[in-house]
């Protein structure tokens, strides 16, 4: 399983068109992390499945997503309603309600990659805001057997190699 998480766009349609040019047909799913601040039905996301976020006015976008990708149940939400700024514990309470192995996020805008009780929790960053000194990242996780690959990418593609990460 191949998987593009981006997240917290902020209107910048041309980040999300340059991420389908580049991943469309190579990923089994692109994903929005929410803080897209376009309409649903704006062709820059489309090919994505996306949440809403704080700063999504669109009532359409969904608030959580699951989705089930090949062996692996993907929990998807913006984050702020869970708290996730103040911890992980509520996010990790409703992918634990939902089955989840995958559990993505955006809202922070800070990158970062972890496994608790065998679950993947991931952040891409912002691909416009960066906080925390970093980059504009998104994040591609490649999934073989029980194995997570992690990696983060600027909004030039040049892979962030001190960020890589594998879990078991």
């Amino acid at each position: 399983m191949k998987l593009l998480i981006v997240s917290d766009s902020h209107g910048n349609r041309s980040a999300l068109e340059n991420l389908k040019v580049k991943y469309e047909g190579m990923v089994d799913a692109m994903i929005h992390c929410g803080d897209s601040e376009l309409k649903a039905d704006d062709p820059a996301l489309n090919g994505f499945a996306v949440v809403g976020g704080n700063c999504d006015l669109d009532s359409r976008l969904p608030e959580e997503l699951v989705l089930k990708i090949k062996e692996s149940t993907i929990f998807i939400a913006h984050g702020h309603l869970l708290q996730i700024k103040s911890s992980l514990m509520n996010i990790s309470y409703r992918a634990k309600e939902l089955g989840a192995d995958c559990v993505f996020f955006g809202h922070s805008h800070l990158l970062g990659a972890e496994m608790i009780d065998g679950k993947l929790f991931l952040n891409p960053g912002s691909i416009l805001l960066p906080r925390g000194g970093n980059e504009k990242t998104y994040a591609i996780v490649n999934k073989k057997d029980s194995v997570f690959n992690v990696h983060f990418y600027n909004d030039r593609h040049e892979e962030l190699k001190q960020y890589r990460r594998t879990f078991e």
